[in-house]
């Protein structure tokens, strides 16, 4: 940018791409704090399991100076919807025209895997160009079965995806989704 007396500045935006996720998981959270306030369901966002080496104490308080993480943590959410228990992860993508399979980890394709076999509702909550799609367990675990690319096309994920609409008091409306998908009467949340 040019400004008088030729005095010229660049600009430079820093950006920070660990918390990328966060803004869909607010939303989640938000969402899901609605569908308990409601007695709708009771989905809670699971803690990353640490193994605490070291503490401190400040202020009558606890410091973790020094942790592991004790496993690896699974999917994201898990819960209790019209007594089936749900899980699903919430995931974000910078690219426009497809979802990684490297953003899942091998651990998790198991898990969701044996969520399923035990006949548990397992999801991906994916956002891409800024849309949010929820994206079944069994159609994830086949396109990764079928191995035929390394990344989901968007095309698949808004064909096969559910797109779900953001509601200012609501939060996200995945609970309609899981009504389908689940088998259940698809009745007005």
């Amino acid at each position: 940018m040019n400004y008088p007396n030729k005095i010229k500045k660049e600009y430079h935006k820093n950006i920070n791409y660990a918390n990328r996720g966060m803004d869909l998981e607010n939303i989640i959270n938000e969402t899901n704090e609605y569908l308990l306030e409601k007695d709708i369901a009771l989905i809670y966002k699971k803690p990353t399991p640490i193994g605490v080496v070291k503490v401190s104490y400040e202020n009558n308080k606890q410091i973790i100076n020094k942790a592991y993480f004790a496993t690896q943590s699974t999917l994201d959410y898990n819960g209790l919807y019209k007594g089936k228990y749900v899980e699903f992860d919430a995931k974000n993508t910078n690219s426009r025209t497809s979802f990684p399979l490297s953003n899942v980890h091998p651990h998790q394709i198991n898990h969701i895997r044996n969520v399923i076999r035990h006949g548990g509702i397992v999801f991906l909550i994916i956002k891409i160009n800024e849309e949010i799609y929820l994206f079944n367990g069994p159609d994830f675990i086949n396109f990764v079965d079928n191995k035929k690319r390394k990344s989901i096309p968007y095309e698949l994920i808004k064909e096969k995806g559910y797109l779900l609409e953001y509601n200012y008091i609501k939060g996200l409306n995945y609970i309609k989704y899981i009504d389908i998908i689940g088998g259940f009467n698809n009745e007005e949340n």
